[in-house]
């Protein structure tokens, strides 16, 4: 990784993840068409756009979750939708999810909800999935919480327990789908710290969907902005350079929203 925590050429080169033409929708109705980008190993991507733009549809249909009506999505060089279901079972196991939320089962404690991928995808003994869940815990800040419940801790703990658990199987993709939401300003700054940390230390492919701009500007390599009216992708690139370049007035309004408001006080 390059001293000012952007990917070198190589590694962009090197793609984690590779979207061709891909179409999304629910019940017929197509939400996202024709998108296609990719994604260097151990960059942080962000997946940007104003509210209704199909920024987590599009996250949804990446990873899996639900199926798209045209185009493909491939993993290190490896199709997820043309590999059999043991290979898709071992392509899952190369990435981690946080939801919005963190997605908790509030009726396991921290260190059983993120047990559960260890429970599911390996053959290790109670004792080991105990000693790497509270291992786990312990990365994200909250060691000495294992045996709390959901309903005991901080909205901003229950997201770091989520991303505990997506980091259970040691993935090199870890997905987060609007992490920094219902969080106050502080919160969200020590996760994005936390995000940084685990891309330093163990050069994971990090995947992003916000509109959090103090987020996509302090953290993000790259992203791509969705507009709803366009069905797609209307730039890409890096969010501080789009910021003050980009002739398209629908990216100079989101990015510089925060201009806006300070001369509006």
């Amino acid at each position: 990784m390059s001293e000012n925590n952007v990917p070198t050429t190589a590694q962009a080169s090197a793609a984690a993840i590779e979207v061709q033409n891909l179409q999304c929708g629910y019940e017929g109705k197509v939400v996202l068409k024709d998108v296609s980008f990719t994604v260097g190993r151990g960059e942080i991507f962000f997946i940007i756009g104003g509210s209704g733009c199909g920024k987590s549809t599009l996250l949804r249909h990446v990873v899996g979750l639900n199926t798209p009506t045209a185009g493909g999505v491939k993993f290190f060089g490896r199709s997820f939708a043309e590999s059999n279901a043991a290979a898709r079972r071992e392509l899952l196991k190369t990435f981690g999810m946080l939801f919005q939320g963190g997605a908790l089962w509030t009726s396991l404690t921290l260190r059983q909800n993120v047990a559960l991928p260890l429970e599911e995808y390996t053959t290790l003994s109670p004792r080991e999935v105990e000693e790497i869940a509270s291992l786990k815990l312990a990365q994200v800040g909250l060691g000495g919480f294992e045996d709390y419940y959901p309903a005991e801790i901080s909205g901003g703990m229950k997201k770091r327990a989520g991303l505990a658990r997506a980091l259970a199987l040691d993935p090199e993709i870890v997905f987060f789908d609007e992490p920094s939401a219902g969080l106050d300003p502080v919160t969200s700054r020590k996760l994005d710290e936390l995000i940084l940390q685990i891309r330093e230390t163990f050069g994971t492919t990090i995947v992003v969907v916000s509109h959090e701009l103090a987020s996509i500007f302090d953290i993000a390599d790259r992203v791509i902005m969705l507009d709803r009216a366009h069905q797609g992708i209307i730039a890409e690139g890096q969010p501080r350079e789009l910021a003050a370049r980009s002739r398209d007035p629908r990216v100079t309004e989101f990015l510089r929203r925060g201009d806006l408001l300070s001369e509006s006080k």
